[in-house]
């Protein structure tokens, strides 16, 4: 492979990844850097993020809402995603390596790496969802009395 030359447009796509949690997606990404490049196409946010998963400066994650997420934290580490608020989240526990060898049992290949997404409801989306419902009993004796 040719040497990738240097742009100072993935150069701001990297460093914002690498400053945030958020694992924004690109749109989101795009409207960080339009703030130095005012210039700055969605497409070239797009391919420059592409660009960054491919050669491993940065890691891409496909969430069940149908959006990538990206996020500069390339070593290996799984991830928990809330179907209510749509956020994204990294899980601090180890890595399982031995899935590999599991899988590799059923799979006539290689398997190299793994990517795990956990899908559920964060805390804060429960207890909201728990005050709701408590809002709603009140509300419900209320008009009973």
């Amino acid at each position: 492979m040719a040497a990738l030359k240097y742009s100072r447009q993935r150069e701001s796509i990297k460093e914002f990844l690498n400053s945030t949690k958020e694992h924004p997606t690109a749109d989101m990404v795009y409207t960080h850097v339009r703030k130095d490049f005012p210039n700055i196409s969605l497409g070239t946010v797009y391919r420059n993020l592409n660009l960054l998963a491919d050669i491993g400066e940065a890691t891409k994650i496909t969430t069940s809402d149908g959006g990538d997420r990206f996020d500069g934290r390339t070593e290996p580490h799984y991830h928990f995603y809330c179907s209510e608020c749509n956020r994204l989240f990294d899980l601090d526990i180890d890595t399982m390596d031995h899935i590999n060898e599991l899988a590799e049992k059923n799979f006539d290949g290689k398997i190299e790496k793994h990517n795990i997404v956990f899908y559920g409801k964060c805390g804060e989306c429960l207890k909201h969802a728990a005050e709701q419902t408590i809002e709603n009993q009140k509300e419900k004796l209320s008009k009973k009395s």
